[in-house]
């Protein structure tokens, strides 16, 4: 798991800037467009959440230096494929074992500043009659909570993919916060090797903005996760200016959406060649790519970068 870094860089969106609670029009035809309603109206005001207040103190402590994000949301499925390995049957009784594990670990606190957990471990006690929220918070972990249904085929596209989930989530996040969650993970996925396409791109943008702004209306911190697929023989240059573009995207869309940068944390993908490429970049190169990106794109008001520690190593990369 990866310490959160705290950037102070400026971002460029392109279409749209940032002025503290104003969003203004920059390109030429919409300010001719618009220059008689911009001299005679005010300019567009940008609701405050109510827990505006709540959010920047939850997003600083996930973000909190030395201390990374413990992901303990696989589904019950995926559970009952650990239970299975060690010879356990998949019942609500070995998971709840499993996870009171997880979260009973000596030390925890030191290292992990958020867990994120399966709706299922939410609302789970452990042996002894805690509640695992109660558990996290006691050792000054924020409990996160997975809201999105899962990846399913983009129609129109290049064989890719879209994250639903966006029905019926306000309803959820509101359930959720009353359980104890504090932030909100939804993780959406950009493919290079098929294209991307510019609807997978804007797809993408916009459901994590919407996500992002029904999240924060209802008191959950959400994290914004557009996943750069590892797969394809394209080399680190590629990445790049794939992620730009992605990164410039979700900027914009969260920007349109009305949220809150300093009430969001980021988990983006490291800059590498993909993992067919025949040559394998150094850490250092790495490094240098992925700093440039986060440089160009990420608004300074952003609090937290969160890098997925187990994609790196899986794809090669160590720090």
């Amino acid at each position: 798991m990866a310490a959160a870094a705290a950037l102070k860089t400026p971002i460029s969106l392109g279409r749209s800037e940032w002025f503290g609670q104003t969003l203004r029009p920059t390109s030429s035809s919409s300010l001719s467009l618009q220059t008689h309603s911009l001299s005679t109206s005010p300019a567009l005001n940008v609701r405050a959440s109510a827990y505006s207040d709540e959010l920047v103190k939850t997003a600083k402590t996930v973000a909190s230096p030395g201390r990374g994000i413990l992901a303990m949301d696989e589904s019950n499925a995926t559970c009952g494929k650990r239970l299975a390995s060690i010879g356990l049957e998949n019942t609500e009784a070995n998971r709840q074992a499993y996870r009171q594990l997880l979260v009973s670990a000596p030390g925890l606190r030191q290292y992990i500043s958020g867990a994120i957990l399966f709706e299922e471990t939410l609302y789970q006690s452990t042996t002894d009659g805690k509640k695992i929220v109660d558990v996290l918070v006691s050792q000054n972990i924020v409990p996160g909570i997975k809201v999105d249904k899962g990846l399913v085929p983009l129609a129109g596209s290049n064989d890719e993919s879209w994250c639903q989930g966006l029905d019926g989530l306000a309803s959820r996040c509101a359930a959720y916060y009353q359980q104890g969650a504090r932030f909100a993970k939804w993780r959406t996925v950009v493919s290079i090797p098929n294209g991307p396409s510019a609807l997978a791109v804007k797809e993408a943008a916009w459901g994590l903005a919407r996500y992002a702004a029904i999240s924060q209306d209802n008191g959950l911190v959400p994290i914004v996760e557009p996943e750069i697929l590892l797969d394809g023989d394209h080399g680190i240059d590629r990445t790049f200016e794939v992620a730009k573009k992605v990164w410039a995207e979700v900027f914009f869309y969260l920007a349109e959406n009305n949220v809150m940068f300093e009430g969001i944390l980021l988990k983006p993908s490291m800059v590498t060649p993909g993992a067919e490429h025949k040559e394998r970049a150094s850490p250092t190169t790495v490094s240098e790519y992925t700093i440039k990106l986060l440089r160009s794109r990420v608004p300074p008001a952003v609090p937290g970068i969160m890098f997925p520690l187990w994609r790196a190593i899986r794809g090669g990369r160590r720090r």
